[in-house]
């Protein structure tokens, strides 16, 4: 990994974050939305953590609030060892980059593709002459596997794997060694998603990139990610290895999780029993008292009801919140 210079066993770190939204719900009264409730986790150089869980459960908001597009409520997160605050922030932007979930709309409609790409190089002033900034966005455009023609269009011309190629070459331009990827190929076409992941595993390999890599596909992330979290309802419910996650979940909601993913093989999705809870997802305004999860849990206790479980390590390093599995 050429790019990763650091001594750190972690290049991220992120302690107890909690981001909340006041939502008003009455005349001079404003209840607070728990989309992140106290979430801890660690990224190394070049490893790639996988988010997951289903929509609304707060994944999207955690990397928005590492990149401090959202000002976190409360918690810590430290990037190479410096805590990351908006005295840091102006300074690191060119460390942190963020690859967004929507090609359509996170690109300018009145800008050449060549100035998307460019325009972190301007905001970070990282040529000396107009010559070397042609020449870094044409080679950002080849590592993305996009023409030296396509420089001069607009993003409107291209197809939706291509827009989500110029998304990622503008958060290449400043060098990053992380990458906040946010559902970056669920908008794509099952087709596309392979070329771009492959591309992301690529990238990494090339360059030493660590990815937090937010997505609901568990298929997706089983195959680009190291390690995975798995996030209920603003908190992290599950932390393991890709492997030892896919092949023993403990918490039962990732088991859950992992009883849907549809299999390939007929003899082994008949195989497979399908887990299906039972009543639906809590308000994140009216949350359940303890565990969050216990109100579609089969092995909820009265514990469950009156505490929240801590994550606590099963070995390996494979971390579960949950007192009865």
């Amino acid at each position: 990994m050429s790019n990763v210079t650091n001594k750190r066993e972690y290049l991220v770190e992120v302690n107890n974050l909690k981001q909340y939204f006041p939502v008003k719900t009455g005349f001079m009264k404003n209840t607070p939305l728990k989309a992140v409730d106290g979430v801890s986790f660690n990224i190394k150089p070049g490893e790639t953590l996988g988010l997951v869980g289903e929509s609304g459960c707060g994944k999207t908001t955690v990397g928005r609030s590492l990149l401090r597009l959202y000002t976190p409520t409360s918690g810590d997160v430290f990037f190479d060892g410096e805590r990351v605050d908006k005295n840091s922030i102006g300074h690191m932007r060119k460390e942190m980059q963020m690859v967004f979930q929507d090609p359509y709309s996170s690109l300018n409609p009145r800008m050449t593709v060549e100035d998307i790409i460019g325009e972190p190089l301007d905001v970070h002033k990282l040529y000396s002459g107009k010559g070397e900034r042609r020449d870094r966005i044409l080679e950002l455009m080849e590592l993305v596997g996009l023409n030296a023609e396509h420089a001069t269009r607009y993003a409107h011309e291209f197809s939706g794997g291509q827009r989500q190629r110029i998304g990622i070459a503008r958060a290449l331009a400043t060098k990053p060694r992380f990458i906040v990827c946010d559902e970056a190929v669920s908008a794509l076409d099952v087709s596309i998603q392979a070329q771009v992941i492959n591309m992301f595993e690529e990238l990494q390999e090339k360059l030493g990139v660590a990815y937090l890599f937010i997505a609901h596909d568990l298929l997706v992330v089983h195959h680009i990610s190291d390690r995975i979290a798995v996030m209920y309802l603003g908190r992290i419910v599950e932390i393991a290895d890709a492997d030892d996650l896919n092949e023993s979940p403990i918490h039962p909601y990732t088991q859950s999780l992992l009883s849907a993913v549809p299999y390939p093989d007929p003899k082994m999705a008949k195989e497979r029993q399908r887990i299906i809870l039972e009543g639906d997802v809590p308000s994140p305004l009216n949350m359940p008292t303890g565990c969050a999860f216990r109100t579609r849990c089969k092995y909820a206790t009265e514990r469950c009801a009156k505490e929240c479980p801590t994550l606590t390590d099963r070995g390996n390093g494979h971390m579960v919140a949950c007192f009865n599995k």
